[in-house]
């Protein structure tokens, strides 16, 4: 059965005005907060299937209880809301429209794993979202009702930075870029402490999780999928912005949520800049989550009539540029790739550039030492297949007759000093 395509509702809330939602309001929409004692809410977290929706997809309850097994009551609870893909929109959202679900799900999380301190960790580009969960923060203060102490710290507004183990060695007072693995964040994170990282969003959704019960979350999607997701709808739709969509929605389905496509689709990128290209006749019938990861939760469309690789090697460059450049995948081998990959849009290339990509791309595999590379890698090979016929055409005529304008953003973040 295929779950229902979206949901007018962000979070299990009505349709949202201008500002964030006050602690009154919240209150009288979704009620008490409950509470739960030695960990309960990490065996309802379970039954409900939730996963992390910052990308991983990690399993929530099996986190929360590896902090638990090592808190000693002193495990700290980080709430992500870096969000630095360029196209997504959904944490952002979230954070602005919806503090207090925000703050209920890290308050939640801080009780299911023993945890005496908690730390929203938001871009220094949402200077709105900050603003709001610091509101919420006070807000819930004045009602006494915070067991922890919360705060907010500014990230970064690179790439990296939204990384687990790069937002831990950020809260410690250093470069924000990913750490070496093990000891992981439960092992060793903030302070030298036990520590969770977790989206916003799946915070949110372990709020809605306490208060509904697992089966009446899990009910809303089918399969592994369970619950809603957050997805930014991009590119060539009518109604671009974040949707609240069923779990084990279609592509097809997200796309009619944004009102459709305005013109001929050739492709779409799920997934973000970590994500896959699939071509529009492979793609309809796909739900991400369950036939292909969501990864940050972009759909994309992108049009008949542009250049697929043009705008591939923009992406791929803009992945070279944000690397952490603590290794030599990411900072010879991206460089490498972006470098041949812009030159093959450009018409400057031969066919051996395009086979050293592939042979390239095969040898950078899994060598990193953070996933960065591997996610530029899966970016750049199903590109390379989607849009095979522009690169044919590119090495056979140096160009081809398609727009080469982006429709997808390459920041070049490095130059703003973020």
């Amino acid at each position: 059965m295929i779950a229902p395509a979206a949901a007018a509702r962000l979070l299990d809330g009505p349709a949202i005005d201008t500002g964030a939602e006050s602690f009154v309001a919240h209150r009288n929409r979704l009620g008490q907060l409950p509470r739960f004692i030695r960990g309960q809410l990490i065996d309802v977290v379970q039954e409900a299937g939730l996963r992390g929706r910052g990308g991983g997809a990690y399993p929530t309850a099996r986190k929360w209880a590896a902090t638990r097994g090592r808190s000693g009551g002193r495990a700290v609870v980080v709430g992500n809301g870096a969000e630095t893909e360029p196209m997504s929109r959904k944490d952002r959202t979230l954070m602005v429209a919806r503090p207090q679900l925000v703050l209920d799900g890290i308050l939640l999380a801080a009780e299911a794993v023993s945890a005496e301190r908690a730390v929203l960790y938001i871009s220094r580009a949402y200077d709105d979202a900050a603003a709001a969960i610091s509101r919420a923060i006070e807000e819930r203060r004045a009602t006494g009702e915070i067991a922890v102490a919360v705060t907010v710290v500014r990230a970064p507004h690179r790439y990296v930075a939204g990384e687990e183990t790069a937002a831990i060695a950020c809260l410690n007072g250093g470069a924000a870029r990913p750490g070496v693995v093990p000891p992981r964040p439960f092992e060793r994170g903030v302070d030298g402490r036990p520590t969770v990282v977790q989206n916003v969003e799946t915070l949110a959704h372990a709020a809605l999780i306490a208060r509904q019960g697992a089966q009446a979350y899990r009910s809303a999607g089918v399969e592994d999928a369970t619950g809603t997701v957050l997805v930014t709808m991009a590119g060539a739709v009518h109604s671009a912005g974040v949707y609240e969509l069923a779990g084990g929605s279609t592509i097809a389905q997200a796309v009619s949520a944004a009102g459709g496509a305005t013109s001929s689709v050739a492709a779409i990128l799920v997934g973000g800049y970590f994500g896959r290209w699939v071509t529009a006749d492979d793609a309809w019938d796909l739900r991400p989550g369950i036939d292909l990861p969501l990864g940050s939760g972009v759909v994309a469309v992108f049009p008949h009539g542009h250049c697929g690789l043009a705008q591939a090697a923009a992406l791929v460059g803009f992945l070279a540029r944000e690397s952490a450049r603590q290794c030599g995948p990411c900072e010879h081998g991206l460089a490498a790739l972006a470098t041949t990959t812009a030159q093959l849009a450009a018409g400057g290339a031969k066919p051996r550039d395009a086979e050293r990509l592939q042979r390239w791309i095969a040898q950078i595999a899994g060598r990193g030492a953070c996933h960065h590379p591997d996610g530029a890698l899966v970016l750049l090979s199903s590109a390379l297949r989607v849009f095979s016929g522009d690169v044919s055409t590119h090495l056979r005529r140096g160009r081809c007759d398609r727009n080469p304008a982006l429709l997808m953003p390459a920041p070049d973040w490095t130059r703003k000093g973020r």
